[in-house]
Protein backbone atom coordinates (compact mmCIF):
# COMPACT_ATOMS: atom_id res chain seq x y z
CA UNK A 1 0.00 0.00 0.00
CA UNK A 2 2.72 2.49 0.60
CA UNK A 3 3.81 4.64 -2.72
CA UNK A 4 6.72 4.29 -4.25
CA UNK A 5 7.66 8.01 -3.66
CA UNK A 6 6.03 8.48 -0.51
CA UNK A 7 7.23 12.20 0.11
CA UNK A 8 5.74 13.12 -3.87
CA UNK A 9 3.00 11.51 -2.99
CA UNK A 10 2.05 13.56 0.40
CA UNK A 11 3.23 16.65 -1.37
CA UNK A 12 0.51 16.28 -4.02
CA UNK A 13 -1.79 15.51 -1.81
CA UNK A 14 -1.55 18.08 0.70
CA UNK A 15 -1.48 20.30 -2.53
CA UNK A 16 -4.59 19.17 -3.55
CA UNK A 17 -6.09 19.05 0.11
CA UNK A 18 -4.74 23.10 0.64
CA UNK A 19 -7.01 23.98 -2.91
CA UNK A 20 -10.31 22.27 -1.56
CA UNK A 21 -9.47 24.35 2.10
CA UNK A 22 -8.76 27.53 -0.08
CA UNK A 23 -12.39 27.13 -1.84
CA UNK A 24 -14.14 25.91 1.05
CA UNK A 25 -13.13 28.63 3.62
CA UNK A 26 -13.79 31.16 0.97
CA UNK A 27 -17.06 29.42 0.27
CA UNK A 28 -18.09 29.66 4.02
CA UNK A 29 -17.17 33.07 4.56
CA UNK A 30 -19.31 34.27 1.37
CA UNK A 31 -22.28 32.55 2.26
CA UNK A 32 -22.28 34.00 5.99
CA UNK A 33 -21.63 37.38 5.10
CA UNK A 34 -23.67 37.18 1.84
CA UNK A 35 -26.68 36.14 3.47
CA UNK A 36 -26.19 38.50 7.20
CA UNK A 37 -26.21 41.56 4.66
CA UNK A 38 -29.53 40.09 3.24
CA UNK A 39 -30.83 40.52 6.80
CA UNK A 40 -31.11 36.80 7.81
CA UNK A 41 -30.90 35.96 11.41
CA UNK A 42 -28.82 34.22 13.55
CA UNK A 43 -30.68 30.67 13.57
CA UNK A 44 -31.46 31.16 10.13
CA UNK A 45 -27.82 31.26 8.78
CA UNK A 46 -27.04 28.33 11.54
CA UNK A 47 -29.81 26.52 9.09
CA UNK A 48 -27.53 27.43 5.87
CA UNK A 49 -24.87 25.47 7.14
CA UNK A 50 -26.80 22.75 9.21
CA UNK A 51 -26.80 20.15 5.94
CA UNK A 52 -23.77 20.89 5.31
CA UNK A 53 -22.53 19.32 8.31
CA UNK A 54 -25.50 16.69 8.22
CA UNK A 55 -23.47 15.69 5.19
CA UNK A 56 -20.34 15.64 6.85
CA UNK A 57 -21.47 12.70 9.09
CA UNK A 58 -22.93 10.41 6.45
CA UNK A 59 -20.07 10.75 4.11
CA UNK A 60 -17.53 9.90 6.94
CA UNK A 61 -18.99 6.69 7.64
CA UNK A 62 -19.54 5.96 3.63
CA UNK A 63 -16.14 7.30 2.96
CA UNK A 64 -14.77 4.80 4.49
CA UNK A 65 -16.24 2.05 2.89
CA UNK A 66 -15.50 3.94 -0.76
CA UNK A 67 -11.59 4.38 0.32
CA UNK A 68 -11.27 0.60 0.83
CA UNK A 69 -13.05 -0.27 -2.18
CA UNK A 70 -11.66 1.88 -4.78
CA UNK A 71 -8.65 3.51 -3.08
CA UNK A 72 -7.94 7.10 -1.74
CA UNK A 73 -7.13 8.71 -4.99
CA UNK A 74 -10.98 8.08 -6.27
CA UNK A 75 -12.01 9.51 -3.54
CA UNK A 76 -10.27 12.62 -3.60
CA UNK A 77 -10.59 13.40 -6.95
CA UNK A 78 -14.78 12.70 -6.03
CA UNK A 79 -14.13 15.61 -3.30
CA UNK A 80 -12.68 17.82 -5.65
CA UNK A 81 -15.06 17.54 -8.59
CA UNK A 82 -18.09 17.92 -6.19
CA UNK A 83 -16.74 20.67 -4.96
CA UNK A 84 -16.44 22.09 -8.17
CA UNK A 85 -20.11 21.43 -8.85
CA UNK A 86 -21.51 22.77 -5.58
CA UNK A 87 -20.13 26.10 -6.71
CA UNK A 88 -21.43 26.01 -10.08
CA UNK A 89 -24.78 25.46 -8.66
CA UNK A 90 -24.45 28.38 -6.29
CA UNK A 91 -23.71 30.79 -9.37
CA UNK A 92 -27.59 29.60 -10.28
CA UNK A 93 -28.77 31.50 -7.08
CA UNK A 94 -31.65 33.99 -8.63
CA UNK A 95 -31.63 37.26 -6.41
CA UNK A 96 -35.66 37.52 -6.87
CA UNK A 97 -36.20 33.89 -5.49
CA UNK A 98 -37.78 34.46 -1.92
CA UNK A 99 -36.14 33.88 1.45
CA UNK A 100 -37.76 30.33 2.19
CA UNK A 101 -36.47 29.52 -1.42
CA UNK A 102 -33.09 30.79 -1.66
CA UNK A 103 -32.38 29.26 2.30
CA UNK A 104 -33.18 25.63 0.94
CA UNK A 105 -31.40 25.56 -2.19
CA UNK A 106 -28.37 27.19 -0.52
CA UNK A 107 -28.62 24.62 2.47
CA UNK A 108 -28.79 21.68 -0.84
CA UNK A 109 -25.78 23.41 -2.36
CA UNK A 110 -24.22 23.44 1.21
CA UNK A 111 -24.69 19.54 1.28
CA UNK A 112 -23.31 19.07 -1.46
CA UNK A 113 -19.62 20.86 -0.43
CA UNK A 114 -19.88 18.83 2.80
CA UNK A 115 -20.44 15.34 1.35
CA UNK A 116 -16.79 17.19 -1.11
CA UNK A 117 -15.13 18.38 2.18
CA UNK A 118 -15.08 15.08 4.23
CA UNK A 119 -14.19 12.77 1.09
CA UNK A 120 -11.43 15.29 0.52
CA UNK A 121 -9.94 15.22 4.13
CA UNK A 122 -10.89 11.58 4.69
CA UNK A 123 -8.59 10.78 1.98
CA UNK A 124 -5.84 12.85 2.55
CA UNK A 125 -5.57 12.38 6.47
CA UNK A 126 -5.59 8.51 5.73
CA UNK A 127 -3.06 8.61 3.33
CA UNK A 128 -0.62 10.23 5.66
CA UNK A 129 -1.20 7.11 7.50
CA UNK A 130 0.18 4.94 5.05
CA UNK A 131 2.73 7.31 3.62
CA UNK A 132 4.48 8.45 6.85
CA UNK A 133 8.15 7.10 7.45
CA UNK A 134 8.05 4.45 10.08
CA UNK A 135 11.05 6.74 11.96
CA UNK A 136 10.11 7.99 15.80
CA UNK A 137 7.73 10.80 15.20
CA UNK A 138 7.46 10.74 11.69
CA UNK A 139 3.78 10.04 11.55
CA UNK A 140 3.12 13.18 14.45
CA UNK A 141 5.22 15.71 11.98
CA UNK A 142 3.42 14.19 9.00
CA UNK A 143 -0.13 14.52 10.30
CA UNK A 144 0.73 17.66 12.13
CA UNK A 145 2.05 19.74 9.21
CA UNK A 146 -0.58 18.57 6.94
CA UNK A 147 -3.34 19.39 9.40
CA UNK A 148 -1.50 22.78 10.77
CA UNK A 149 -1.05 23.99 6.91
CA UNK A 150 -4.47 23.21 5.40
CA UNK A 151 -6.02 25.03 8.62
CA UNK A 152 -3.63 28.57 7.53
CA UNK A 153 -4.85 27.65 4.10
CA UNK A 154 -8.65 27.56 5.10
CA UNK A 155 -7.70 31.05 6.80
CA UNK A 156 -6.60 32.57 3.92
CA UNK A 157 -9.91 31.14 2.08
CA UNK A 158 -11.89 32.90 5.02
CA UNK A 159 -10.10 36.21 3.53
CA UNK A 160 -10.61 35.53 0.48
CA UNK A 161 -14.15 35.02 0.45
CA UNK A 162 -14.96 38.29 2.33
CA UNK A 163 -12.71 40.03 -0.39
CA UNK A 164 -14.36 38.70 -3.26
CA UNK A 165 -17.80 39.77 -1.93
CA UNK A 166 -16.73 43.02 -1.19
CA UNK A 167 -14.72 43.71 -4.52
CA UNK A 168 -16.91 41.15 -6.88
CA UNK A 169 -20.18 40.42 -5.59
CA UNK A 170 -21.54 36.68 -5.03
CA UNK A 171 -22.38 35.39 -8.10
CA UNK A 172 -18.56 36.67 -9.83
CA UNK A 173 -16.79 35.05 -6.94
CA UNK A 174 -18.20 31.65 -7.18
CA UNK A 175 -18.39 31.37 -11.00
CA UNK A 176 -14.11 32.24 -10.41
CA UNK A 177 -13.48 29.60 -7.60
CA UNK A 178 -15.30 27.05 -9.64
CA UNK A 179 -12.90 27.58 -13.09
CA UNK A 180 -9.84 27.35 -10.79
CA UNK A 181 -10.93 24.47 -8.66
CA UNK A 182 -11.67 22.81 -11.76
CA UNK A 183 -7.96 23.36 -13.42
CA UNK A 184 -6.66 22.17 -10.01
CA UNK A 185 -8.46 18.97 -10.35
CA UNK A 186 -7.07 18.49 -13.54
CA UNK A 187 -3.44 19.56 -12.57
CA UNK A 188 -3.97 17.32 -9.91
CA UNK A 189 -5.40 14.09 -11.99
CA UNK A 190 -2.15 14.71 -14.72
CA UNK A 191 0.24 14.52 -11.77
CA UNK A 192 -0.44 13.04 -8.51
CA UNK A 193 2.21 10.35 -8.53
CA UNK A 194 1.58 6.72 -9.22
CA UNK A 195 1.78 4.65 -5.85
CA UNK A 196 -0.46 6.51 -4.04
CA UNK A 197 -2.15 3.94 -1.83
CA UNK A 198 -5.67 2.65 -3.94
CA UNK A 199 -8.14 0.03 -2.94
CA UNK A 200 -7.39 -1.76 0.28
CA UNK A 201 -9.80 -5.06 1.49
CA UNK A 202 -12.07 -5.42 -1.46
CA UNK A 203 -14.22 -7.78 1.15
CA UNK A 204 -14.44 -4.96 4.03
CA UNK A 205 -17.98 -5.26 5.20
CA UNK A 206 -20.41 -2.03 5.24
CA UNK A 207 -20.83 -2.68 9.00
CA UNK A 208 -17.71 -2.84 10.20
CA UNK A 209 -18.39 1.27 10.39
CA UNK A 210 -17.77 1.74 13.89
CA UNK A 211 -14.44 0.96 15.72
CA UNK A 212 -13.71 -2.13 18.10
CA UNK A 213 -10.96 -0.22 19.66
CA UNK A 214 -12.60 1.73 22.89
CA UNK A 215 -9.91 4.47 22.41
CA UNK A 216 -10.89 5.75 18.55
CA UNK A 217 -14.73 5.99 19.77
CA UNK A 218 -13.63 7.70 23.14
CA UNK A 219 -11.70 9.92 21.01
CA UNK A 220 -13.95 10.27 18.24
CA UNK A 221 -16.85 11.19 21.37
CA UNK A 222 -14.17 14.04 23.12
CA UNK A 223 -13.66 14.91 19.16
CA UNK A 224 -17.49 16.00 18.64
CA UNK A 225 -17.44 17.79 22.27
CA UNK A 226 -14.17 19.52 20.82
CA UNK A 227 -15.19 21.18 17.51
CA UNK A 228 -19.09 21.76 19.27
CA UNK A 229 -17.03 24.01 21.53
CA UNK A 230 -15.46 26.19 19.03
CA UNK A 231 -18.33 26.09 16.30
CA UNK A 232 -20.73 27.26 19.00
CA UNK A 233 -19.34 30.53 18.67
CA UNK A 234 -17.30 30.20 15.56
CA UNK A 235 -20.21 29.85 13.21
CA UNK A 236 -23.11 32.75 13.72
CA UNK A 237 -22.25 34.10 17.07
CA UNK A 238 -18.66 36.18 16.96
CA UNK A 239 -19.26 37.06 13.32
CA UNK A 240 -22.75 38.58 13.68
CA UNK A 241 -21.28 40.62 16.49
CA UNK A 242 -18.35 41.60 15.23
CA UNK A 243 -20.26 43.01 11.62
CA UNK A 244 -22.93 44.85 14.26
CA UNK A 245 -20.38 46.42 15.99
CA UNK A 246 -18.10 47.14 12.93
CA UNK A 247 -20.87 48.40 10.38
CA UNK A 248 -22.60 51.50 10.48
CA UNK A 249 -25.51 49.66 8.36
CA UNK A 250 -24.53 51.89 4.97
CA UNK A 251 -23.23 49.86 1.65
CA UNK A 252 -19.79 51.28 2.64
CA UNK A 253 -19.88 50.49 5.95
CA UNK A 254 -20.73 46.93 4.89
CA UNK A 255 -18.31 46.45 2.80
CA UNK A 256 -15.59 47.44 5.02
CA UNK A 257 -17.13 45.17 7.62
CA UNK A 258 -16.62 42.02 5.67
CA UNK A 259 -12.87 42.85 5.05
CA UNK A 260 -12.36 43.28 9.13
CA UNK A 261 -15.04 40.01 9.58
CA UNK A 262 -13.14 38.40 7.27
CA UNK A 263 -9.66 38.92 8.26
CA UNK A 264 -10.10 38.14 11.75
CA UNK A 265 -12.11 34.79 11.15
CA UNK A 266 -8.81 34.44 8.64
CA UNK A 267 -6.80 35.25 11.33
CA UNK A 268 -7.45 32.65 13.72
CA UNK A 269 -7.69 30.05 11.70
CA UNK A 270 -4.17 31.17 10.17
CA UNK A 271 -2.58 31.23 13.73
CA UNK A 272 -4.71 28.34 14.77
CA UNK A 273 -2.90 26.43 11.84
CA UNK A 274 0.47 27.41 12.69
CA UNK A 275 0.14 26.25 16.38
CA UNK A 276 -1.49 22.98 14.98
CA UNK A 277 1.37 22.46 12.71
CA UNK A 278 4.35 23.03 15.55
CA UNK A 279 2.33 21.12 18.21
CA UNK A 280 4.79 18.38 18.17
CA UNK A 281 7.61 20.95 19.15
CA UNK A 282 5.21 22.78 21.62
CA UNK A 283 4.39 19.58 23.40
CA UNK A 284 8.26 18.57 23.68
CA UNK A 285 9.48 17.49 20.47
CA UNK A 286 9.69 14.22 18.11
CA UNK A 287 10.21 12.09 21.27
CA UNK A 288 6.69 11.11 22.73
CA UNK A 289 5.52 8.14 23.57
CA UNK A 290 1.58 7.19 22.83
CA UNK A 291 1.14 7.39 26.59
CA UNK A 292 2.71 10.94 27.21
CA UNK A 293 0.63 12.28 23.87
CA UNK A 294 -2.57 10.82 25.04
CA UNK A 295 -1.95 12.76 28.71
CA UNK A 296 -1.55 15.77 27.32
CA UNK A 297 -4.70 15.16 25.29
CA UNK A 298 -5.71 15.56 28.47
CA UNK A 299 -4.20 18.02 30.08
CA UNK A 300 -4.92 20.65 27.49
CA UNK A 301 -8.48 19.43 27.27
CA UNK A 302 -8.63 20.78 30.55
CA UNK A 303 -7.11 24.16 29.83
CA UNK A 304 -9.29 24.57 27.00
CA UNK A 305 -12.45 24.90 29.69
CA UNK A 306 -12.31 28.33 31.56
CA UNK A 307 -11.22 30.42 28.48
CA UNK A 308 -14.89 30.47 26.80
CA UNK A 309 -16.60 30.64 30.58
CA UNK A 310 -14.48 33.91 31.03
CA UNK A 311 -15.41 35.45 27.89
CA UNK A 312 -19.15 34.93 28.65
CA UNK A 313 -18.57 36.31 31.97
CA UNK A 314 -17.11 39.85 30.54
CA UNK A 315 -19.82 39.65 27.51
CA UNK A 316 -22.36 39.64 30.46
CA UNK A 317 -21.00 42.33 32.67
CA UNK A 318 -20.41 44.24 29.42
CA UNK A 319 -24.40 44.45 28.77
CA UNK A 320 -24.03 44.91 25.04
CA UNK A 321 -21.21 45.72 22.43
CA UNK A 322 -18.28 47.82 23.78
CA UNK A 323 -15.07 48.69 22.77
CA UNK A 324 -13.49 46.57 25.55
CA UNK A 325 -15.64 44.38 25.61
CA UNK A 326 -14.22 43.59 21.90
CA UNK A 327 -10.94 43.52 22.31
CA UNK A 328 -11.05 41.24 25.40
CA UNK A 329 -12.73 39.17 23.05
CA UNK A 330 -10.41 39.31 20.40
CA UNK A 331 -7.73 38.40 22.65
CA UNK A 332 -9.69 35.39 24.85
CA UNK A 333 -10.44 33.72 21.71
CA UNK A 334 -7.14 34.17 20.27
CA UNK A 335 -6.23 32.43 23.52
CA UNK A 336 -9.27 30.14 22.59
CA UNK A 337 -7.35 29.26 19.33
CA UNK A 338 -3.75 27.98 20.91
CA UNK A 339 -5.39 25.81 23.20
CA UNK A 340 -7.27 24.39 20.34
CA UNK A 341 -5.49 24.09 17.90
CA UNK A 342 -2.97 21.88 20.49
CA UNK A 343 -6.15 19.31 21.03
CA UNK A 344 -6.66 19.43 17.52
CA UNK A 345 -3.35 18.68 16.36
CA UNK A 346 -3.18 15.45 19.16
CA UNK A 347 -6.33 14.07 18.36
CA UNK A 348 -5.40 14.14 14.75
CA UNK A 349 -2.42 12.08 15.83
CA UNK A 350 -3.67 9.64 17.97
CA UNK A 351 -6.33 8.94 15.87
CA UNK A 352 -3.87 7.86 13.32
CA UNK A 353 -1.37 6.03 16.20
CA UNK A 354 -4.76 4.17 17.38
CA UNK A 355 -6.26 3.20 14.30
CA UNK A 356 -5.44 -0.24 12.87
CA UNK A 357 -3.56 0.20 9.17
CA UNK A 358 -5.70 -3.10 7.59
CA UNK A 359 -9.08 -0.61 8.21
CA UNK A 360 -7.80 2.79 8.96
CA UNK A 361 -10.09 4.58 6.27
CA UNK A 362 -12.98 3.23 8.32
CA UNK A 363 -11.63 4.11 11.73
CA UNK A 364 -10.80 7.35 10.08
CA UNK A 365 -14.17 8.34 9.03
CA UNK A 366 -15.67 7.19 12.08
CA UNK A 367 -13.49 9.73 14.01
CA UNK A 368 -14.38 12.66 11.55
CA UNK A 369 -18.07 11.29 11.64
CA UNK A 370 -17.83 12.92 15.23
CA UNK A 371 -15.97 15.41 14.11
CA UNK A 372 -18.96 16.42 12.09
CA UNK A 373 -21.51 15.73 14.40
CA UNK A 374 -19.48 18.38 16.88
CA UNK A 375 -19.84 20.70 14.21
CA UNK A 376 -23.89 20.21 13.45
CA UNK A 377 -24.44 20.46 17.41
CA UNK A 378 -22.02 23.27 17.19
CA UNK A 379 -23.54 25.26 14.19
CA UNK A 380 -27.24 24.67 15.42
CA UNK A 381 -26.50 26.03 19.26
CA UNK A 382 -24.52 29.10 17.81
CA UNK A 383 -27.88 29.96 15.79
CA UNK A 384 -30.00 29.58 19.05
CA UNK A 385 -27.66 30.09 22.00
CA UNK A 386 -27.26 33.58 20.18
CA UNK A 387 -30.82 34.66 19.35
CA UNK A 388 -32.11 33.34 22.07
CA UNK A 389 -29.31 35.08 25.11
CA UNK A 390 -27.26 36.66 22.89
CA UNK A 391 -23.40 36.57 23.11
CA UNK A 392 -22.88 35.25 26.99
CA UNK A 393 -24.82 32.19 26.32
CA UNK A 394 -22.93 31.52 23.26
CA UNK A 395 -19.90 31.18 24.99
CA UNK A 396 -21.55 29.55 28.11
CA UNK A 397 -22.82 27.04 25.46
CA UNK A 398 -19.29 26.88 24.38
CA UNK A 399 -17.44 26.53 27.94
CA UNK A 400 -20.11 23.57 28.46
CA UNK A 401 -19.55 21.69 25.50
CA UNK A 402 -15.74 22.20 26.41
CA UNK A 403 -16.31 20.94 29.43
CA UNK A 404 -17.68 17.67 27.84
CA UNK A 405 -14.85 17.16 26.04
CA UNK A 406 -12.79 17.38 28.66
CA UNK A 407 -14.20 14.48 30.75
CA UNK A 408 -14.29 12.48 27.93
CA UNK A 409 -10.52 12.63 26.93
CA UNK A 410 -9.99 11.84 31.07
CA UNK A 411 -10.95 8.56 29.64
CA UNK A 412 -8.35 7.82 27.13
CA UNK A 413 -6.21 7.00 30.14
CA UNK A 414 -8.68 3.92 31.17
CA UNK A 415 -8.68 2.30 27.68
Amino acid sequence: MAAANPLRAYAAVTAAYWAFMLSDGALRMLVLLHFSALGFTPVQLAWLFLLYEVAGIVTNLGAGWLAARFGLAATLYGGLALQVGALVALGQLDPGWSVPASAAFVMGVQAVSGVAKDLAKMSAKSAVKLLAPAAEGGLFRWVAWLTGSKNAVKGLGFFLGAALLALAGFQAAVWGMAAVLTLILIAVALFLPAGLPGRMKSSEAWSGWRSKDPRVNRLSLARMFLFGARDVWFVVGIPVYFQAVLSDGTADGRRAAFFLVGGFMALWIILYGAVQAAAPRLLGGKRQSLATVTAQAIRWAALLVPIPFALAAAAWVAGGPAPWLTVTLVLGLMLFGFAFAVNSSVHSYLILAFGAAERITRDVGFYYMANAAGRLVGTFLSGVSFQLGGLPLCLVTAGAMALCSWLTARRLSLA
